[in-house]
């Protein structure tokens, strides 16, 4: 309830049109590209325009969208505990159109930070920066250029050039991401190669992460759900693609479980090692608010998958 007020408070006090995201207090959000942006496009609206969703509450609670980015950026959530020196990624989604920066965002910081892990929250180029549901034309679209992608890879690799700053291991490098950002987390991971020309010295670094972890991820199958059959063929599984993690509700009814289970069987053909978990009850866009729901516990899984990994200490 504390949480509803705060955020009530922010669109009484100002029209919700002129808000703009910034971080909580003692984080500063900074740009990943230090120049021009490869493929920008302008804002079809107020930049960084955000919105509460009240429409489909969360755990009984709305939630927060960015919309309109054209200069991303990165905020850095250090560990509030002892520093296991792991760093995740946190790809929000929002289906290429919004970014949900609280749901799928900083309160998944929150838990990471909790446990040793530094939070790095990307607020990536939105919209039509990946494949994503045109709502006028009712029709799928694939974009020329993935600029998310080119986002994550950018940011993966200014982690590595910058690990001693930030305290981090330049090898726990990990990413985790819902929906459309689940998506863009196979993406990363089966791109070890920058679709991006480098600026700087950071590009020489590698923008492959260590770990990846992608919850009811979208656009996975070949042609959406018109062919459930085979997986995405922008997606090239190989035996570089990284540890994976997967989760899905199977009554989701936004990106069907198959999305998950078509990536599941590529990772194991490739003998990638990867670990699925699927809940009969859950639906989509949950986050990682806790509900009487048993798939809200994931949280416990991802944090026993880490510790296998040896990307956090035993307890």
């Amino acid at each position: 309830m504390k949480y509803l007020f705060s955020i009530l408070a922010i669109f009484a006090s100002v029209n919700a049109c002129a808000v703009e995201w910034q971080p909580s207090a003692g984080h500063t959000q900074l740009p990943i590209w230090p120049g021009a942006i490869p493929n920008a496009k302008p804002a079809p609206g107020p930049e960084n325009e955000m919105t509460l969703q009240e429409e489909r509450l969360i755990a009984g609670r709305p939630w927060l969208g960015v919309s309109n980015v054209i200069r991303p950026t990165m905020t850095i959530y250090p560990p509030t505990g002892a520093n296991t020196g792991a760093a995740v990624v946190v790809f929000p989604g929002g289906g290429y159109r919004m970014l949900a920066i609280d749901l799928e965002g900083t309160e998944v910081c929150d838990w990471l930070t909790s446990i040793g892990v530094t939070c790095v929250l990307l607020k990536y180029r939105v919209p039509g920066s990946g494949p994503h549901w045109d709502m006028e034309r009712n029709m799928r679209v694939i974009p020329k250029v993935h600029t998310a992608l080119q986002d994550a890879q950018r940011t993966v690799g200014l982690l590595r050039h910058r690990a001693a700053e930030w305290k981090i291991d330049p090898n726990k490098i990990g990413v985790l991401g819902f929906s459309a950002g689940g998506h863009l987390v196979a993406a990363i991971s089966t791109h070890p190669k920058r679709i991006y020309q480098p600026v700087d010295k950071a590009d020489n670094e590698s923008c492959r992460p260590d770990f990846a972890i992608s919850l009811y991820p979208g656009h996975m199958s070949a042609n959406y759900r018109a062919d459930l059959s085979r997986l995405n063929p922008r997606i090239r599984v190989t035996g570089q693609t990284p540890p994976t993690f997967l989760l899905h509700a199977q009554n989701d009814p936004i990106d069907p479980v198959e999305f998950s289970l078509l990536y599941y069987a590529a990772l194991r053909k490739a003998d990638v090692p990867v670990e699925m978990h699927l809940f009969a009850e859950g639906g989509h866009a949950f986050g990682l608010r806790p509900t009487g729901q048993a798939i809200t516990k994931w949280p416990l899984l991802v944090e026993t998958w880490l510790r296998t990994l040896g990307a956090i200490p035993e307890k």
